[in-house]
């Protein structure tokens, strides 16, 4: 099974190259706009969304008027495509949709007009390559990097964004994993997992305590505090402070997520589970009485996190009836239930 992460890199560029790069991402815009004015009709029957006949319709138009290298050419053209054929299936139910306007920096790279080394990778342009040096955490200990950014994932498509001066690479990244059959789920080993037992965020039927329920509680209730102060105070300043203390909160509690999801997923695989077990999310007990809203948005988010993470390698997720995950012999071809399998003391 194909697992597939995008992962999004800095990069260095120089001024000379980014003077390349730009004409290209406005290059580029013109190819697809190009592409999606010759496949537009307000009828959504008329609309050609193929990239056969678009490519046959448009191809030498756009490579005499720009100066983009036929792969460019080619991939402005699916990414036209796309948007045409989004548009044509929201027409079809019932609901607005315009023709697509190309109007911000991206360029869409393949294995043809991209090429990654150790330090840096070299990107096809207008004209010569442009080569740029990545810029990764010094420390890549919680980030992206160290999960994805590595020998073990194979890099892919990418597409180069611009943002406030700054380029961007958004890679694709790939690794081959087995997957995890219905039958060997059903008859291997089973990591059952409560959420929110005696103050902590996760408990797991083989006896880990992960993440502090109550210290997660006690930081959304010092911004929430912070939050209503703020807002009494009703000046600009304290608009933005706001904006500003929330964005940290959000970065603090994914953070803070990823790392007991990580925990769990890393739980299963030294036990060799072959799937993970969670009490379902509609039956959550509320052992801490407030912000029940916020429990439920990060058990909710900390399921995904262990999705994501559990399917490179291969285990499968699934939510259970809560009265019985962490007390369920972790083994799966027992399948006994019982309190005392539940190591809470």
């Amino acid at each position: 099974m194909e697992v597939v992460r995008n992962i999004q890199v800095k990069l260095d560029v120089s001024n000379e190259g980014a003077e390349v790069l730009d004409e290209t991402f406005e290059q580029f815009r013109q190819a697809a706009q190009h592409v999606a004015d010759h496949g537009w009709n307000d009828n959504p029957y008329n609309i050609t969304d193929t990239k056969n006949t678009l490519h046959k319709e448009t191809y030498s138009d756009v490579r005499d008027e720009l100066s983009l290298q036929s792969s460019l050419v080619q991939s402005a053209r699916n990414l036209a495509a796309t948007a045409l054929g989004n548009c044509k299936d929201r027409k079809f139910d019932g609901e607005r949709a315009s023709k697509p306007e190309f109007k911000g920096t991206v360029v869409v790279y393949n294995g043809r007009t991209i090429t990654y080394n150790d330090d840096h990778v070299s990107l096809a342009t207008t004209g010569k390559r442009v080569t740029a040096e990545y810029v990764t955490p010094v420390n890549e200990e919680g980030t992206p990097f160290e999960d994805y950014w590595t020998d073990e994932w194979e890099k892919r498509e990418a597409t180069l964004h611009k943002r406030n001066g700054t380029y961007y690479l958004h890679v694709a990244v790939k690794k081959d994993v087995e997957p995890s059959c219905d039958e060997e789920s059903e008859n291997g080993v089973v990591l059952g997992v409560d959420l929110n037992v005696d103050g902590y965020v996760a408990v797991t039927s083989t006896g880990a305590f992960l993440g502090n329920a109550d210290y997660l509680n006690h930081r959304r209730d010092e911004y929430e505090r912070r939050r209503g102060n703020l807002q009494q105070t009703g000046t600009r300043s304290a608009h933005l402070t706001i904006q500003s203390v929330g964005d940290r909160f959000a970065r603090w509690s994914a953070d803070y997520l990823h790392r007991i999801s990580k925990a769990l997923v890393q739980e299963a695989v030294e036990n060799d589970c072959t799937a993970i077990a969670f009490e379902n999310l509609n039956h959550i007990r509320k052992r801490i009485s407030n912000a029940s809203k916020f429990q439920q948005w990060a058990f909710k988010e900390l399921q995904r996190h262990v999705e994501y993470k559990a399917e490179e390698h291969g285990i499968d997720v699934d939510d259970v009836n809560p009265a019985y995950t962490s007390q369920r012999c972790s083994h799966g071809e027992c399948g006994f239930t019982h309190e005392k399998n539940c190591r809470v003391e």
